[in-house]
């Protein structure tokens, strides 16, 4: 079986290079992901590009180089690095501390995982997610500087990169802190975030897949079994309210594009780094009923898979001149056709990788 996911991931992997990896305004050594297929020409000069959305774009290469070993990819792997920090003007930073610990998850992984260290830029992204800890205003941490919605996608990858770079003390504080503040205590699910002291209410299946992540880095790396107990109920929370079939839940194209495929990505990590949990049978099944779903729904283009929005139904096909999505109060709608969306494209890859690391296990 593990053949057949692996398989699956190579093809997804080709359909995002073919249809939306280019180099960053023709600087050689340079890649990024044009956020749009079919793409408009401000797509292709990168007049839009999405930070976060080329954090998981590189994620996704590290599982690639993971599953299927490769110098060129590696190369691929430092180009997209390079033109991350060339597109955001030479730094590594910029003013939402969701989108930095998105990318210090991906740095560390790329140092770790495809021999690929960026020491400095680790550094530098530690120092503002450390700095910005506010708990004499409610958090955690903010979602962005000048803000106060302290939130599940910001606190959650920070206290995953945190545990996984050595601050073990602050990962736990974070890990708690969603614990006290943002559990709802009828669902078990994680609550969006709190704002002025009153919970936003909204429930993501992202907010979900990153406090699985924290906790089982946790279970794992510290031994409590607070840890262990909350990775339980959360995944089986997950399974119980957040799927449709066993199919993790869509929430359309631009940013909400990748909330299933991260989601996917942290049950992947349950079910192998605690095989011998009853909660790791939970996390593997419902990766791979969302990926089978993902895969026999495709469209398939030149020979290559387009995934959908929504796992468990057949996508559409995007065509030429469809409305691109748009920049709203910090958030990116998704497109008129949302399987255009890089986002959309990269969470099916990404899935497809998940589905592969459990096969594997």
């Amino acid at each position: 079986m593990q053949q057949q996911w692996s398989n699956r991931a190579a093809s997804a992997e080709a359909a995002v290079a073919t249809r939306h990896l280019r180099r960053l305004w023709k600087l050689a050594g340079t890649q990024l992901g044009v956020v749009g297929w079919p793409s408009t020409r401000q797509d292709r000069m990168f007049g839009t590009w999405h930070y976060w959305w080329q954090a998981h774009l590189l994620d996704t290469l590290v599982d690639a180089q993971v599953r299927d070993p490769r110098p060129q990819r590696v190369e691929q792997i430092r180009r997209q690095i390079r033109g991350q920090r060339t597109r955001n003007f030479g730094r590594w930073t910029n003013q939402y501390y969701d989108d930095m610990a998105w990318l210090a998850l991906a740095l560390e992984r790329a140092g770790r995982l495809a021999g690929v260290p960026r020491p400095a830029a680790l550094a530098t992204l530690e120092r503002q997610l450390v700095n910005a800890w506010m708990p004499e205003l409610g958090g955690g941490i903010p979602w962005r500087k000048e803000d106060r919605f302290f939130n599940a996608p910001a606190n959650g990858p920070a206290g995953i990169f945190l545990a996984r770079h050595g601050n073990l003390r602050r990962a736990q504080q974070t890990a708690d802190w969603i614990e006290d503040t943002l559990i709802d205590p009828d669902t078990h699910l994680v609550f969006d975030g709190i704002k002025a002291g009153s919970l936003v209410r909204a429930q993501y299946t992202y907010c979900q897949g990153v406090v699985v992540g924290l906790e089982t880095e946790l279970a794992v790396r510290t031994g409590d079994d607070r840890h262990l107990a909350r990775v339980r109920r959360l995944v089986t929370a997950v399974r119980d309210h957040m799927t449709t079939g066993g199919v993790l839940t869509g929430a359309g194209g631009g940013d909400g594009g990748l909330f299933a495929g991260i989601t996917a990505r942290y049950l992947a990590l349950a079910a192998t780094a605690l095989p011998q949990d009853p909660c790791a049978e939970i996390a593997r099944d419902t990766v791979l009923t969302s990926a089978r779903a993902a895969w026999d729904n495709r469209q398939t283009v030149d020979g290559l898979p387009l995934f959908g929005a929504f796992w468990d139904r057949a996508p559409d096909l995007p065509r030429p001149g469809a409305a691109a999505g748009k920049r709203v109060g910090g958030a990116v709608t998704e497109s008129a056709a949302p399987e255009r969306d890089l986002s959309v494209q990269v969470s099916g890859w990404m899935l497809m990788e998940a589905a592969n690391t459990v096969a594997g296990g």
